[in-house]
């Protein structure tokens, strides 16, 4: 049985007192939610102030970014070892943002996601096509792709860390979300593509979240889904109410 995980992924938003005010609001609102996991992911400045407030809540903290070296000469970048020693529990990698903006490659995640795993840490691998690429009908191809060198060589036994979260590029942020159907139909796709890569035991305890416009109108019908396991929230984890709205939903 995969525990739903929904996780806010706040972006470039928020001081550290907004994020503790946020924080403030959030807590009393899914502080009797269970079964699901709650994870939330400040900018860095606001990860160590965030620790202390989710203290004995059951919120869970994250990094957006991680760079694959423990330590160094690797001027502004912040390591998994470093996220995991200010309380985080999980590194959000391969975002389509740093992947249309600043050019990241499959090679640079999955380096990423060996240095997470390999600190301890759990991975949110964030993977998926653009609409020009689904519109090409390139999606399975963007996706297979994404997945097969995001894990390449990555040990199984550090698969039970990863988390793979299908974000549509056509719609995060502008309102529009895929049918229910339409995400369904990636997930069970890319289910099998870790069936094909690992075992289906591994597979089958592979938590899959949808990325791109959550709301707590459409989360229920998402979550119905078989093969959706969750959501990674953007614009609507900045609302103490609308992601807590998510964070409470019910499968119809």
């Amino acid at each position: 049985m995969r525990t739903p995980m929904i996780a806010g992924n706040w972006k470039l938003n928020k001081t550290c007192g907004e994020a503790v005010e946020l924080i403030n609001a959030l807590k009393p609102a899914v502080a009797d939610v269970t079964g699901v996991e709650i994870v939330v992911a400040p900018v860095f400045t606001a990860l160590a102030a965030v620790s202390e407030a989710i203290a004995g809540s059951n919120i869970l903290l994250a990094g957006q970014n991680c760079y694959p070296e423990a330590n160094g000469a690797f001027t502004g970048e912040v390591s998994p070892a470093l996220l995991k020693d200010v309380g985080c529990s999980y590194v959000i990698i391969g975002h389509s943002e740093r992947r249309q903006l600043l050019k990241e490659s499959d090679e640079f995640i999955n380096r990423k996601i060996k240095a997470a795993t390999a600190a301890g840490m759990g991975a949110i691998l964030c993977i998926g096509e653009t609409l020009e690429e689904r519109e090409a009908d390139q999606m399975f191809d963007i996706l297979r792709r994404q997945v097969r060198l995001g894990l390449k060589k990555l040990a199984a036994d550090a698969m039970g860390a990863v988390v793979i979260a299908y974000e549509p590029v056509w719609a995060i942020g502008t309102g529009k979300t895929a049918t229910d159907e339409q995400a369904q139909e990636a997930h069970a796709f890319i289910r099998a593509l870790v069936k094909e890569t690992y075992t289906e035991e591994i597979a089958d305890a592979t938590r899959i979240l949808y990325g791109g416009s959550v709301k707590p109108a459409n989360v229920d019908q998402l979550m119905a889904q078989p093969d959706v396991d969750g959501a990674l929230v953007g614009g609507a984890s900045l609302q103490a109410e609308d992601f807590a709205g998510i964070v409470d939903f019910r499968k119809p």
